[in-house]
């Protein structure tokens, strides 16, 4: 049986009273914390690839709480951030939410307000690493398509039946059927619906409502 890694709450935030009444909480709760003074500590000492969620100061000496969760975008880390302020700044608030945080609280919060923030980021760190995984396995599967394979892929799942196909890659309907078989295979599929999951999943083509397809 394949371990699962426990979900690591990080905290930062620069009041060492703040930090040990909150990691009192979350640990009480069950939740492994790993907190730190500042946003450069962070960066420093947390694990990248480690599931989790992220509790944030905005007003922090150095690197800001904003500036930070504009790091972490810009080098695709997908830990949800939970802000945590001591100033109910609306445009503040409106502004982290739109660059994708996943919530903003005001301090002092409450407990329970508190733990269900983290129990709800922790589930959609969740949801983000499993669909990236599918990705993965996706690509890994597109990956063993020939160059001529990934063609065919890309017209079929776009809905045009075999004899288009064939005519629009200067071949016969027969290879055609060749290739796509090889493609059902590869990406390992039994169906035609469960191919436009998959490639849909990677960003290939979709069905319209009024396209057909030949099986």
């Amino acid at each position: 049986m394949i371990a699962i890694e426990q979900p690591t709450v990080y905290l930062v935030d620069d009041d060492p009273a703040i930090r040990k009444g909150l990691s009192r909480l979350l640990r009480t709760a069950n939740w492994r914390v790993d907190a730190f003074a500042s946003c450069e500590e962070f960066m420093l000492g947390h694990d990248p690839n480690a599931p989790g969620c992220l509790l944030l100061d905005v007003m922090l000496p150095g690197l800001n709480g904003l500036e930070l969760q504009r790091r972490l975008a810009d080098d695709g880390n997908p830990l949800p951030i939970i802000f945590l302020t001591g100033q109910g700044d609306i445009p503040m608030s409106v502004r982290a939410i739109k660059a994708g945080a996943a919530d903003f609280l005001t301090k002092p919060v409450g407990a329970d307000t508190l733990l269900r923030a983290v129990s709800d980021a922790i589930e959609r760190d969740r949801e983000t690493r499993r669909s990236r995984a599918n990705v993965a396995t996706i690509e890994q599967r597109l990956a063993r398509l020939t160059p001529r394979e990934r063609e065919v892929l890309t017209h079929v799942v776009s809905g045009k039946p075999n004899k288009t196909i064939a005519a629009e890659l200067g071949t016969v309907e027969k290879t055609v059927k060749v290739h796509r078989a090889h493609v059902m295979a590869k990406m390992r599929v039994g169906s035609f619906a469960e191919l436009v999951r998959l490639a849909a999943q990677a960003g290939i083509g979709s069905l319209g409502p009024s396209d057909s397809v030949d099986e």
